[in-house]
């Protein structure tokens, strides 16, 4: 069964966006860690994300950094979430 964990969506005064959404889901040969999830910073006035994290099938893992994919190693979501905010910071003004 697919539940959702964690689901967040913030928009600042300058207009960027940070959206956060994070799945439990049944583990599988797929997704052995039963985690599926989407994360996003889109700065002001961007027409994509500047520092995408997702896990889709069959790329597993993974952050994007304006444009450039990046392995993540995967532990837990909490750790997922900080790590993103690391991310979006030192990417935000790029």
């Amino acid at each position: 069964m697919v539940q959702p964990i964690h689901r967040y969506k913030h928009t600042y005064p300058d207009g960027s966006i940070v959206q956060i959404v994070i799945w439990e889901i049944p583990r599988s040969h797929d997704r052995p860690d039963g985690i599926r999830y989407r994360l996003a910073f889109v700065p002001a006035l961007a027409a994509s994300p500047a520092v995408p994290y997702d896990n889709h099938h069959p790329k597993g893992h993974h952050k994007h950094i304006r444009g450039v994919e990046y392995a993540y190693e995967f532990s837990d979501w909490n750790k997922l979430i900080e790590d993103f905010y690391k991310d979006k910071e030192a990417h935000a003004n790029l």
